[in-house]
């Protein structure tokens, strides 16, 4: 086994460090025509680049990052999608770049599939950590993805569902 592989799953180091960035909230997947959906409004250019969404049909979204810890103090961050009350998106917008973000908190519900948990329409609650960096998901009520937030993973559970 050479130095830049896992002596615990015999995959490549720099596979056991990822960040996963989905484009779209499933939501939005599952229309026709998806973000090109009539009245479309993004924070950006392209879903990719955006930070938050409304698309109608799907509803009000945000992006937030949600960490998952595996053993031996390696992580995979996914860059997922947080479904949000519409009437909260205005404000969200209002303080994104300004001081008051460090102090955003939102509720809502995971709008992408988490391999191998599922997830989705999970709720939970998403917290700024650093103001330089998208909202962390830090707490919620449902066991699963609480589990998910507070305890290390074995690489092979999590690295096997993840694109190469």
């Amino acid at each position: 086994m050479s130095a830049d592989t896992c002596p615990s799953c015999g995959r490549g180091l720099d596979a056991h460090d990822r960040h996963i960035r989905f484009t779209l909230p499933d939501p939005v997947l599952d229309l026709p025509d998806q973000e090109r959906t009539p009245d479309t409004w993004l924070s950006h250019g392209t879903p990719r680049e955006s930070v938050m969404m409304q698309v109608p049909g799907a509803g009000a979204f945000v992006r937030v990052l949600l960490p998952v810890q595996l053993d031996g103090g390696y992580r995979v961050t996914f860059g997922a999608w947080l479904a949000i009350h519409p009437a909260q998106l205005q404000s969200t917008f209002a303080v994104w770049w300004e001081p008051e973000y460090t102090d955003l908190r939102l509720e809502g519900f995971l709008a992408n599939k988490i391999a191998p948990w599922g997830l989705l329409a999970a709720p939970v609650i998403a917290t700024v950590r650093n103001a330089d960096e998208t909202p962390y998901l830090t707490e919620s009520p449902d066991p699963t993805l609480s589990a998910v937030l507070t305890n290390p993973w074995p690489h092979d559970e999590i690295l096997a569902h993840l694109p190469d």
